[in-house]
This record gives C-alpha cells, sequence and structure tokens, in this order.
C-alpha cells in the first residue's frame, strides 16, 4: 500500500516537470520552393484523398493542391468554394480590435487549417473562430461548434488575432490548435462540448525566449501531432493524454542560409503539418517575405522530414 501511494506521487511530481520525451534533430529528405505561392501566404496542410491540399490566409476562394514533381512544386487550385457567406463573430473584446476589423473585407474569411474525412473538407477561420464544411464539388456552410466564447472565459484569446490555427478531424471529433498566450488545445465533440487541454511541457524543449505556440496538427498512426513553431519542433503526442513520445527539432533546417527568410523581418515559420507514409512535410507561412539566398523569391517553402529511425 505505502509503495503504491509513493509511486502515485512521484507519477505526479514527474508529470508536472513535463515530458521525458527525446528530442532528435531532424533529418531533412527534401525540400522544395513552391511555385505560384508568392504573397498566397499559404498556412495550412492535410493529406486528402492522397494529395497534398493547403489553404491561403489571403485568398478566402479556394482550395490549394501542391503538386510534387521530382525536385520540383506548384501551388494548383484544386477546388472553388461556393456558398459560404459571412459567419456570425464574437464581438471585438475591445475597441481598438473593432477598428482593426474594420480594414478588412468581411469576406477575408483568414483560412489557416484544412483537415477532411470521406466525405467533405474542412476549413478553419481564424478572424471568424469557425469551421467550414466543404463538400467535394465545392460547396460550403458553417458548422454550429463555437468553442471561442468558452476559451475566453477560460483566459485564452485575449489579443487580437490569438485564435485558431490548426484543425484536425478525429473520426468524430475535432482538435484545434489555440496558437498562444497561452497556448491550448480544443476538443469539439460532434454534439457541441468543448473541452480545452494545455498540452504537457516537454523537457527540453526549447522555445528561445519565444512565446509558446503550436500551429498545425495532424493525426497518423494513432497519434496527434503537434507543430511547434517557436521551438523549431514537430511533436508525435499520445491521445487522449497529449504527453509528447518525442519531438523532431528542424531548427537546423529552417535557420540555414539556403532554406532561411530574411531575418530582419517577421514571418517564415512553419504553419501547415501533415503526415504521411512518405514522412512529415511542413508548409511555412514567409508572408510574402523574401529569402536570404535570393532576395527576388518569396515563394513559400514545403520541408519534408524523416521519421526518426526506429519510430
Amino acid at each position: 500500500m505505502i509503495k503504491r501511494i509513493c509511486l502515485s506521487v512521484a507519477f505526479v511530481l514527474l508529470s508536472s516537470l513535463g515530458s521525458a520525451a527525446e528530442i532528435i534533430p531532424a533529418k531533412k529528405i527534401a525540400h522544395y520552393w513552391v511555385d505560384d505561392s508568392a504573397g498566397l501566404s499559404i498556412s495550412g496542410l492535410s493529406f486528402c484523398d492522397g494529395k497534398m491540399l493547403s489553404v491561403s490566409d489571403k485568398q478566402s476562394r479556394e482550395i490549394y493542391q501542391i503538386v510534387l514533381d521530382d525536385r520540383f512544386a506548384a501551388l494548383e487550385i484544386y477546388l472553388t468554394l461556393a456558398g459560404l457567406r459571412v459567419p456570425k463573430k464574437d464581438r471585438p473584446t475591445n475597441f481598438w480590435y473593432f477598428l482593426l476589423d474594420l480594414t478588412r473585407p468581411a469576406a477575408a474569411m483568414d483560412f489557416e487549417a484544412i483537415t477532411c474525412d470521406d466525405n467533405a473538407f474542412y476549413l478553419l477561420s481564424e478572424r471568424y473562430n469557425r469551421i467550414a464544411e466543404i463538400n467535394k464539388e465545392g460547396k460550403g456552410h458553417w458548422l454550429e461548434n463555437m468553442w471561442s466564447s468558452t476559451a475566453k472565459a477560460q483566459g485564452y484569446m485575449q489579443g487580437y488575432n490569438l485564435s485558431g490555427v490548426g484543425l484536425q478531424k478525429v473520426g468524430d471529433d475535432f482538435w484545434m490548435a489555440i496558437e498562444r498566450d497561452p497556448r491550448a488545445l480544443v476538443k469539439l465533440g460532434p454534439k457541441g462540448s468543448v473541452q480545452i487541454f494545455t498540452p504537457p511541457p516537454v523537457e527540453g524543449l526549447n522555445f528561445r525566449d519565444e512565446s509558446e505556440n503550436m500551429a498545425g496538427l495532424a493525426y497518423y498512426d494513432g497519434a496527434l501531432w503537434t507543430l511547434e513553431p517557436n521551438a523549431y519542433a514537430v511533436c508525435r503526442r499520445e491521445l487522449p493524454s497529449l504527453k509528447a513520445q518525442w519531438c523532431l527539432d528542424y531548427w537546423e533546417h529552417e535557420n540555414s542560409s539556403e532554406l532561411g527568410y530574411e531575418v530582419s523581418r517577421t514571418g517564415g515559420k512553419g504553419d501547415g503539418l501533415a503526415i504521411g507514409e512518405q514522412g512529415i512535410f511542413i508548409v511555412f507561412d514567409n508572408d510574402n517575405i523574401s529569402r536570404i539566398h535570393d532576395p527576388q523569391d518569396r515563394r513559400a517553402l514545403l520541408l519534408h522530414l524523416a521519421f526518426p529511425e526506429g519510430t
């Protein structure tokens, strides 16, 4: 009995210190500069029907496909959307945010993520905190799932443009990532339930004095994968505990002179995440920022990483 109590106390203490997951240097398989992506700020990424699909936070009318051909990648329109009206939204949290919102057209949805099932595509609007369901013909409507009021009441999404940036459908549930300050994972149930989780910290994961954030989500091989851009990491997390099993550190690749964007400006961070048999893919939203290696090149970067050996 005493032994069981001691083990339980030790487990609680270790859990509070963070998950002892291995941090593994990422091995790059390939990288691609995505043709026809300049200025679009492509953000979300997902494998659907065997195709790599993406969305833009600057263009709200299309779903895009990234087509890979040997050493080249190109962005093509995959589906044109129809029927999405401006949805209901929360009131701005203060007058300054209200003024900023007025500067953008109402139809600018700011899509940040895409996921899918056998019947439809699902797009996450960061601006409106809503999920759009798009059928295979491109006709769309807004789902009733609402989470922002619950999140704000619990201390999340307190600043401008601090909202949902990652989306993944797992069975009948949606998982969503609240970006930062503080970050969180939100589980939306099929009957409207909203559960908000703080992801367990990972011992040794280095955010380099930047805010702890999250972006793209993916579901593969029974695990939820999280893209953690300020730590330059992709973590494989168990369900339902969300503890990290291991994380890949791709800092060396993103910050190389060959792949880096201009360091004097913001942007060029990992945004969308897709996982498949071929490996791990990260798309970088460069916000139309130039590359260090070629100042005339403003294309988005697609990075292809290998699974760690033995996993």
